[in-house]
């Protein structure tokens, strides 16, 4: 399968938040590239890999940043491919990241999810992704039948503590 997302993250500090959406990936069959690149400290890195997206066979990107997270507003300003931004709880518990990625300037908008939600984020990736390559939404319809089947299981378990 070729790759599809591209999780971009402004520092390795953020890889263990991603871990959900690691594992979310595998279990919906989705491939993906990371890059570890900073708008500020790496912005013609940033720019050079953007302009390559079409022949890495990326259709959607995740970018997840701390603090001003200038990151996914800028990888936006240069395609339009869809940006979900992914902020990171790296200072003020991660408001201010979610506050600079939900306001982007009109006209170059990028998808947010909330702070440290890899797993929404990969679900929203794989939701775009459906649209073009159907065989996903069968994934993502197992993936909610299960969330499905692991509540009513412990919706039962509490049933029997507490309700006899």
């Amino acid at each position: 399968m070729p790759k599809k997302i591209a999780i971009i993250l402004g520092s390795d500090s953020d890889l263990p938040v991603l871990e959900k959406g690691f594992k979310l990936t595998e279990k919906l069959g989705l491939d993906f590239e990371l890059r570890i690149l900073s708008a500020h400290r790496t912005p013609e890195a940033v720019t050079e890999y953007i302009a390559s997206l079409d022949e890495r066979g990326i259709d959607v990107i995740i970018a997840g940043a701390g603090k001003a997270a200038h990151l996914p507003g800028v990888i936006a300003s240069q395609t339009v491919k869809p940006v979900i931004g992914l902020p990171i709880r790296a200072s003020l518990d991660g408001v201010d990241a979610l506050y600079s990625i939900v306001q982007m300037p009109g006209g170059i908008p990028v998808a947010t999810v909330g702070i440290n939600a890899s797993d929404n984020a990969v679900l929203l990736a794989a939701q775009i992704l459906a649209l073009k390559y159907p065989e996903i939404t069968k994934n993502l319809e197992a993936h909610r039948v299960e969330m499905r089947n692991v509540v009513l299981e412990k919706d039962r378990k509490i049933q029997e503590k507490y309700n006899k």
